[in-house]
């Protein structure tokens, strides 16, 4: 079934109102859209794209007859965009080509369809695979179409809000009985206070979650003093935090500092994410893991800490 989009969304997602749309339609012959059951304007994701193309050039100067003929990869050509449909400044190389259909449902604003695409691939693919081999990835993708403008900061975090609920299902669905009967360790996850970015936070959780921890979620933006305090309470193991690549590494390292001073000494700190510090210069205080190395940390900890418990293979 094509996904289409109504004369309001279009005017909403391409900026261009709806007189002009329908002045274009007489005077150019495009757009051409269909019409659906109710006898109204249904406009197919390609003559979105196309459209939005066009508003671009508008802004740039350009007048709609000398445009509106041409192909997209022309218009594309002329607002300086690569076939990806990001500027071409941004690095697109490696990018995956089957998750690019998400990207358009984003643009579409269908995110009910995008979550039951996500859904369905998670269903394929199991737990693990979907979020090493298409969320992580994919973030990659959303992201740099927000660093260079072609995704809104609204998109951005519709694009994750969907995201959470796919991983959050995902993850509450894991039997009890899956996690071993002592549950250990016990993994605290959050973010420091100048960190909003969560994404990154649920898809270690749900990999550690998968290889038998208890996953105790305080969600992002959590006061150094409030972390110790939740740490003490809930008796963890580990405190996990993400840091994304728009985190300080200077504020990341002296928060790292601060929290540890503030927990006890057996109480570990793990962490990933992009920001350059992890990398560069990481805190003695921090064990750097990428998400394929969990299972391996767990292990480790589970032979240094005398706790045994089988986890069935993914």
């Amino acid at each position: 079934m094509q996904i289409t989009m109504s004369i309001g969304s279009v005017e909403r997602e391409t900026g261009l109102s709806k007189d002009t749309l329908r002045v274009w339609e007489r005077r150019y012959g495009f757009p051409q859209p269909e019409r659906d059951a109710a006898g109204e304007r249904a406009y197919s994701l390609d003559q979105v794209e196309k459209l939005r193309l066009l508003k671009r050039l508008l802004d740039q100067g350009h007048r709609p007859s000398k445009v509106i003929g041409h192909a997209v990869s022309e218009l594309r050509t002329l607002a300086g965009e690569t076939a990806n449909g990001v500027p071409q400044d941004v690095d697109t190389v490696g990018e995956r080509e089957d998750l690019l259909h998400y990207i358009t449902l984003c643009k579409a604003y269908r995110f009910d369809e995008m979550r039951r695409a996500l859904s369905q691939e998670l269903l394929r693919l199991g737990l693990y695979r979907f979020v090493v081999d298409v969320i992580a990835p994919l973030n990659t993708m959303v992201g740099a179409r927000w660093a260079s403008g072609y995704f809104a900061v609204f998109e951005e975090h519709l694009y994750t809000e969907s995201v959470q609920i796919v991983m959050r299902n995902a993850i509450a669905s894991i039997p009890q009985h899956f996690l071993g009967s002592a549950m250990r360790p016990r993994v605290l996850f959050t973010t420091f206070p100048q960190e909003q970015h969560g994404l990154g936070l649920l898809m270690a959780e749900a990999i550690f979650a998968l290889e038998g921890a208890r996953c105790i979620s305080l969600g992002v933006q959590t006061p150094i003093t409030e972390i110790a305090k939740a740490a003490e309470t809930q008796k963890v193991d580990i405190v996990a935090l993400s840091f994304s690549a728009s985190m300080n590494a200077n504020h990341m390292a002296e928060g790292v500092r601060d929290l540890r001073a503030r927990i006890e000494q057996r109480v570990e700190l793990w962490a990933g994410g992009g920001c350059v510090g992890l990398h560069r210069r990481p805190p003695s205080e921090l064990r750097v893991l990428e998400l394929a190395d969990i299972g391996n940390a767990l292990t480790d900890w589970r032979s240094r800490c005398g706790t045994d418990i089988s986890v069935p293979a993914q």
